[in-house]
């Protein structure tokens, strides 16, 4: 490890008394949140092979992962047998994604993306979907946004003025933004959603072998970026993009779930303190704040002083993409420098779960 700690540890005030009393145990744990962000996901690959690939193996309750976009792949593929390997293949994969763009223009087209992507799924995934569907322990809950109204279906006038409308809409009121889009859960079939969806316009759907790769690719079709999904089987008809526009960072109301979920814990690998409720609130400071909602979560975070010594100063992130443009070697070797360094969050997570100094544990 280098000589600055890399892991800052935040609890909400009912996480922070439990570990006050026990510390933390595999078993305390009962739901685990996958933030969208796309490429700052990589910088939790260690931590997510620490934790599924041995830490949660010395325990047997039932867990609920709930992801949106890199959050939803990384959590799908957490359900695969020998996590550890899976894992790290996700990670390799998504390191060396290329999307090869014409010289004059900004980025390739949505449609290129999106076909690409499809078939990436299918060649991680084929073959495997029941596996990962039959975990005896994890359930998984896949976030997506459908639209509403103009945004019912992609459209290259109706699509970016329903955004406008969902953005306006959304600064005046979080829940005003159901008027455009829609929060659709494809779950574990039986799985109650380990969170309260009284906050939002929701609707929670099973997943199986026909509608899962459908279900994944929805909850990462960045808007503008790829195509949006259309006609997933066995849900409503509609345009279903990433789970992240709804619930970016995933901040639901894991406090008043069922009894069973609100009495264990919520661990949360993230790649920072706040847990931003929707990719339209970037800009909206006041809504970073946690609340009551997250009192029972625990929240691993890369410290930025730290940050600032990975390639660029920062986490890796899309603009990556346009920054390296088709030099597919050098954003291959920023990012992986940049995943090899965060193995120090899981070495530092595995020794603070050895011996617990509640000095670190910051209020979140």
């Amino acid at each position: 490890m280098s000589g600055r700690q890399a892991l800052r540890i935040f609890a909400g005030p009912v996480a922070r008394a439990h570990l006050e009393r026990e510390g933390l145990r595999a078993c305390d744990i009962r739901t685990i949140p996958a933030a969208a962000g796309g490429p700052k996901g990589l910088i939790l690959g260690p931590l997510d092979r620490f934790i599924f690939g041995r830490w949660l193996a010395q325990s047997s309750q039932p867990v609920d992962l709930v992801g949106a976009s890199i959050g939803a792949w990384r959590m799908a593929t957490a359900c695969l047998d020998d996590p550890a390997a899976a894992l790290a293949l996700l990670e390799d994969r998504y390191i060396h994604q290329h999307y090869e763009f014409k010289p004059g223009n900004k980025r390739p087209a949505p449609a290129l993306v999106s076909e690409r992507f499809g078939q990436s799924l299918q060649d991680f995934y084929g073959g495997r979907v029941q596996e990962l569907l039959a975990h005896p322990r994890y359930r998984l809950h896949l976030m997506t946004s459908r639209g509403r109204h103009l945004l019912r279906r992609e459209h290259a006038l109706g699509t970016p003025i329903g955004y406008l409308g969902a953005f306006l809409s959304n600064a005046v009121h979080r829940k005003a933004l159901g008027a455009w889009l829609e929060r659709v859960v494809f779950s574990t079939p039986g799985a109650d959603l380990p969170f309260l969806a009284n906050d939002y316009r929701t609707c929670q759907l099973d997943l199986n072998e026909a509608n899962f790769m459908a279900a994944l690719q929805a909850s990462c079709s960045i808007p503008f970026v790829l195509e949006a999904v259309h006609r997933i089987p066995g849900a409503p008809a509609g345009a279903y993009w990433d789970g992240g526009i709804t619930d970016y960072h995933l901040h639901l109301d894991y406090a008043g779930a069922s009894t069973a979920t609100a009495a264990g814990l919520v661990l949360y690998p993230h790649f920072q303190q706040a847990v931003v409720p929707g990719w339209l609130d970037k800009s909206l400071r006041w809504r970073h704040r946690a609340t009551r909602a997250l009192d029972n979560m625990v929240l691993l975070a890369p410290d930025p002083e730290w940050v600032r010594g990975l390639p660029g100063g920062k986490l890796p992130d899309r603009s990556d993409f346009l920054h390296f443009g088709n030099d597919l070697p050098a954003r291959v070797k920023a990012w992986q420098t940049a995943t090899q360094a965060s193995q120090q969050l899981a070495e530092e997570f595995e020794a603070w779960l050895d011996k617990p100094d509640m000095r670190r544990v910051q209020a979140l």
